[in-house]
């Protein structure tokens, strides 16, 4: 393998769990003396700092979003506006082109990683840059949703084709209710910028790329890496598990404090990341549904659609009934953190690919409760092919999950006596052994990096 190392520009999609998953492959690839500029929004980059752990070679570079009528002055990432406004973040992304030109120009990288920005492979082909799709999505997810196998470049996808896996798609129990395929096909064919949908973006991002890559390891997904190859004819790397180093900030005081009064593996904690926003009825089926199990939890949610805070959101008489065993927080919290506290047993996601890769690596039992677009494939994926959690039933044709379904879920994998319990809960060490094993992270990094030098032969 040569020593050579590389310069490498990161131009993620400005939302959190894009930009900490770009940031995390980016500590690896420094680790081994690799140089990085991360492009990120101006007032984010103080949000991020604490996880550059390589500061003498990762630099970030601010970037100021230019205007776009409609879009909130200030905004910078999804977490700032609400979901019908994200077209217009990526609105305001396609029209830093020329900067990001200028930048490229200057900076001569040897690659750029990117994962919805569809104009940047071209752009890096013209300079003499390969460009990386970075995929923060699984590749179960990319080909099932997004193979060529279903000539998307020529017909709109309906709900009815989506209900099945395209032709050649390995077996596997990934199926979509009527919900989820209407969910779905009505999402990807959304303007997603300026005269684009959201399906002819990623098409072409994939398809222009040099090589794909994912965060993902052959023995958990490798099926889905040999069809996704095979389809789009080009390069797939696997960066492996990319676990995230454990943060070196310790959790807030009070809420230790909070957890410590609670026996080993109690406690449920439920966190949905910074872009999922329930309607109203569903928040407080969920926090219904946790007061039911007789547990004590606490729930990181975001107040749900239409209301300003958590508090005047939850049901009535319910902050009296679960005082002193259950707390609804409506800000950010230390996720990694809470995960690996003694008394936290279970984790109730949104499976996001971020919060899976954290969850997996701890002794929390998983509730796979899916919002949206790749999360549904994640669950089927997490719940059905390797049976690591129980998803929370819905309703086929209206999507919505009752108390009583969230509680059931949470009891099924709180059980370690019950079968379902006791099958989790194996599977689950299992794959967290094999996640943790000494060595596995270094061998595909170590091959990722090989992978790349051979793309610049």
């Amino acid at each position: 393998m040569s020593d050579k190392t590389f310069h490498i520009v990161m131009y993620p999609w400005f939302a959190m769990g894009h930009l900490t998953s770009f940031l995390h492959i980016s500590n690896k690839l420094a680790e081994r003396g690799h140089r990085v500029s991360f492009f990120l929004p101006t007032k984010t980059q103080p949000k991020l700092e604490p996880f550059n752990l390589h500061k003498n070679l990762i630099s970030f570079i601010p970037i100021t979003l230019p205007h776009v009528d409609g879009f909130p002055p200030g905004a910078e990432t999804t977490a700032d506006v609400p979901f019908p406004l994200h077209h217009l973040l990526m609105t305001a992304m396609d029209l830093t082109e020329p900067a990001i030109e200028a930048s490229l120009r200057k900076l001569k990288p040897d690659f750029v990683f990117y994962d919805f920005t569809h104009w940047l492979p071209a752009l890096a082909g013209r300079l003499g840059i390969k460009s990386i799709h970075y995929c923060t999505i699984s590749p179960a997810a990319i080909g099932y949703l997004l193979s060529p196998e279903r000539k998307l470049n020529e017909k709109t996808l309906t709900p009815a084709e989506l209900k099945a896996p395209p032709p050649s798609f390995p077996p596997s129990l990934i199926k979509l209710g009527a919900h989820e395929t209407k969910q779905l096909t009505s999402v990807t064919v959304q303007e997603y910028g300026r005269g684009i949908s959201f399906m002819e973006r990623q098409v072409i991002s994939i398809r222009d790329s040099d090589a794909i890559s994912f965060k993902a390891c052959r023995e958990m997904e490798g099926p889905y890496c040999d069809y996704v190859e095979r389809q789009f004819r080009k390069p797939v790397i696997l960066a492996g598990p990319v676990v995230p180093e454990p943060p070196t900030s310790a959790l807030d005081e009070k809420w230790v404090k909070w957890l410590d009064g609670f026996k080993e593996r109690t406690v449920i904690f439920c966190a949905f990341g910074s872009e999922c926003i329930l309607k109203k009825d569903q928040f407080q089926e969920l926090v219904l549904g946790f007061e039911l199990t007789g547990m004590p939890f606490f729930a990181a949610l975001k107040p749900p659609m239409g209301v300003e805070t958590i508090e005047s959101a939850l049901p009535e008489g319910f902050e009296e009934r679960v005082k002193g065993r259950g707390v609804v927080h409506g800000d950010w919290v230390q996720q990694q953190l809470i995960l690996r506290h003694p008394s936290v047993g279970c984790f109730v996601t949104h499976c996001g690919s971020g919060s899976l890769s954290e969850a997996m690596v701890t002794e929390c039992q998983l509730v796979l409760l899916p919002h949206a677009g790749d999360q549904i494939i994640n669950a089927r994926l997490m719940g059905g092919d390797l049976k690591v959690g129980v998803e929370v039933e819905k309703g086929e044709e209206d999507g919505l999950f009752t108390r009583e379904g969230v509680c059931k879920a949470v009891r099924a994998v709180m059980d370690e006596n019950s079968d379902v319990g006791k099958e989790v809960r194996v599977n689950h060490a299992i794959w967290r052994d094999f996640l943790l094993s000494k060595g596995l992270e270094n061998t595909y990094i170590d091959g990722f990096v090989q992978k790349l030098h051979s793309l610049l032969i």
